[in-house]
């Protein structure tokens, strides 16, 4: 009797998780979400970085990958010191780091506004305190880190705007921290979507949210995604 429990309740577990499934892939949520009203002024400059946290970091870093102005997407961890700033110790969840995705990209063809507008959309679910899916710890918050005063008026201002849509079904978790460094994560965690594609992780958590990118930013989709290591 207690196998039959046991592998009765794997096989539940495991209906459970195919029932989200749509097409092999869950039905992550996306939300449809206006731009921002304050954004950054055009700038003749090519190169810019912006700097976010929305849980683990292999799916952040895979949704800019494929976005069409975006020159590199680095995983990483911010918050905390550079002592700390590795896998093992911001797994344990009390060096202050969250995990991060640096974001590169040319102002020219993207804005840090539509930047963000990504990332409230479809590159994570805002409204989820110190979580984000099946993963919990403060490591995991949502929060921008921004490098200036102008990033730190965008996001409060789109916050606050985003806050009075009704398009979420409570307030935004997402906190702004000042950017006091960035540290690289380890090589195995780069381009970890391209290199684990049938990961049952990466299938239900992170694919769905490119599949959400392509269908809400189409204009912005760009197929083949810009790797850290090509």
């Amino acid at each position: 009797m207690p196998a039959l429990y046991w592998l009765g309740a794997a096989a539940l577990v495991a209906a459970v998780l195919l029932s989200g499934l749509r097409g092999g892939h869950a039905a992550e949520q996306a939300f449809v979400i206006p731009p921002p009203t304050l954004d950054e002024p055009a700038v003749p400059t090519h190169s810019a970085t912006a700097v976010f946290a929305g849980g683990c970091f292999w799916g952040v870093q895979a949704v800019f990958q494929h976005v069409t102005g975006v020159t590199q997407a680095l995983s990483g961890y911010a918050g905390g010191d550079v002592s700390s700033a590795n896998y093992e110790d911001v797994s344990a969840g009390a060096t202050k780091h969250a995990e991060a995705v640096q974001v590169s990209y040319d102002p020219t063809q993207i804005s840090y506004g539509q930047l963000l507008q990504i990332y409230f959309s479809v590159a994570h679910d805002p409204t989820q305190l110190n979580r984000q899916g099946p993963d919990s710890g403060t490591q995991y918050r949502s929060t921008v880190f921004t490098s200036s005063e102008q990033q730190r008026q965008i996001v409060r201002a789109y916050i606050a705007q985003l806050n009075q849509t009704g398009v979420y079904a409570k307030p935004l978790a997402t906190t702004i921290e000042a950017l006091k460094g960035f540290y690289p994560a380890e090589a195995y965690h780069q381009d970890y979507l391209v290199h684990n594609p049938q990961s049952m992780y990466i299938v239900i958590n992170d694919q769905p949210k490119i599949d959400n990118l392509a269908k809400l930013f189409a204009a912005r989709y760009r197929p083949e995604p810009v790797l850290v290591n090509p």
